[in-house]
């Protein structure tokens, strides 16, 4: 029985199928052990060696696997159930197989030892980037690379010998007697190899032979870029989102951006170059304009959040007259729009540093921050004690702001604390 590749689709008609996981219990005692009956063809239709899922089982349930490829048996010690192998296989699925960007299971890994990295690219979106390596299982990819990745550099090293033997004058590739010349293979009249000499002039075959030769020439650039210093691969996503910017083409290539930066390995510092790019003392318009460049960089990632804090503290250097007064209400605009969290905010006002900009400024735009920050404690510490204060009397009653729940709800306030250094209005900052 086959099931979806992605089991979270539950399209009947979905055409990327795999095997239903069968597992076999063998031995007993400290000798049992779970033989996975039919990987070689669920790692087919994964298009991953038997060898990855097996080892990610291993990994997962912190058990030894053992992998007899002539007799295709890959074995996880211990008892273990096929339902319970097939759930964690979905989780297999997510890290290594489907594309991040549309979820398709067409993708091929590319594995530099050298570097240490794992790429990832998609053949039905065009995606490429790297893989996550802190899981265990890259490891072992690093070690044991797909084959034909191992093939492709077999046979690269197997053209460079050719060459070698033909600058030598041993065509053959054989280091033998040079005096002896073979005749060459007798030519039938009857064989019409003509259009095999001659290459193919139409518009569509010299339009495939750019696609191929662009394919390869990404595949290089990825390499090549990889091994330049982090300051050069900042100037390389730089320069890209400027010359989307100049193009016109930035309001719908945030996707693009996000790709290239990941290409990159600069993810996380993607706020401080967009930031830089992006805002300046309209930063308030441009923040609801980007909102969406900057999420796919700082949705739950705090350290692209500390260098939007950064960029943030960069823009306010460059339009300090009119920046520097609104320093809280811009604050509020970031978390509003979610780009920042309450965490690394407070975070954040706890220590002036000067690593973006001169330590006085930094000064200046922490005071400037101190009402915000103060009304965020407040709120959080008035959405905590709200659910106390809901059973007492409803007289005496005003509208908060709590930012657990980014709404509005009624509170009860003390009569007694009712003078204005307790409240803080944030409409007034």
């Amino acid at each position: 029985m086959s099931v979806n590749v992605n089991r979270n689709v539950s399209d009947q008609f979905y055409r990327y199928k795999m095997p239903r996981l069968i597992a076999k219990v063998e031995g007993k005692g400290n000798g049992i052990k779970t033989v996975i009956v039919n990987m070689v063809d669920v790692a087919k239709a994964l298009n991953r060696p038997p060898t990855y899922p097996t080892k990610f089982f291993g990994c997962e349930l912190g058990a030894q696997t053992q992998f007899d490829t002539k007799n295709d048996r890959y074995i996880v010690n211990g008892s273990h159930e096929a339902n319970k192998l097939q759930d964690m296989l979905d989780g297999f699925i997510r890290k290594f197989v489907l594309c991040p960007e549309c979820d398709n299971p067409e993708t091929d890994i590319h594995v530099n030892p050298k570097k240490q990295t794992i790429g990832n690219s998609c053949k039905a979106c065009g995606y490429r980037g790297m893989l996550d390596t802190r899981h265990k299982l890259c490891t072992f990819i690093l070690k044991n690379p797909p084959e034909s990745d191992s093939g492709s550099v077999k046979k690269e090293k197997e053209k460079k010998n050719r060459k070698k033997d033909k600058e030598n004058g041993s065509g053959s590739g054989e280091s033998g007697n040079h005096n002896e010349i073979d005749a060459p293979d007798a030519v039938h009249g009857d064989d019409d190899d003509d259009e095999d000499w001659a290459e193919e002039t139409t518009e569509e075959a010299q339009r495939r032979r750019m696609e191929e030769i662009s394919d390869h020439a990404k595949n290089l650039t990825l390499s090549e870029d990889l091994e330049k210093t982090l300051e050069e691969r900042v100037n390389i996503f730089y320069n890209f989102v400027k010359q989307k910017k100049e193009s016109g083409a930035l309001d719908s290539a945030d996707k693009e951006i996000l790709a290239e930066a990941e290409r990159l390995d600069v993810r996380a510092m993607g706020p401080l170059i967009l930031s830089e790019l992006l805002f300046n003392e309209n930063i308030r318009d441009q923040i609801k304009k980007y909102k969406r460049h900057f999420l796919r960089f700082c949705h739950n990632d705090k350290k692209a959040q500390k260098y939007l804090l950064g960029g943030f503290e960069c823009v306010v250097k460059l339009h300090q007259a009119q920046l520097l007064p609104r320093v809280p209400v811009i604050l509020k605009d970031l978390y509003d729009a979610d780009l920042l969290d309450e965490d690394v905010i407070l975070t954040w006002a706890e220590k002036v540093s000067k690593k973006y900009v001169s330590k006085e400024l930094a000064k200046e735009i922490h005071a400037k921050a101190a009402p915000f920050v103060k009304w965020l404690k407040e709120a959080e510490e008035e959405s905590e004690g709200s659910e106390e204060e809901e059973e007492e009397d409803d007289e005496n009653v005003e509208v908060v702001y709590s930012s657990s729940a980014r709404e509005l709800k009624v509170e009860t306030v003390q009569p007694e604390k009712n003078e204005e250094e307790d409240d803080l209005d944030i409409d007034a900052i």
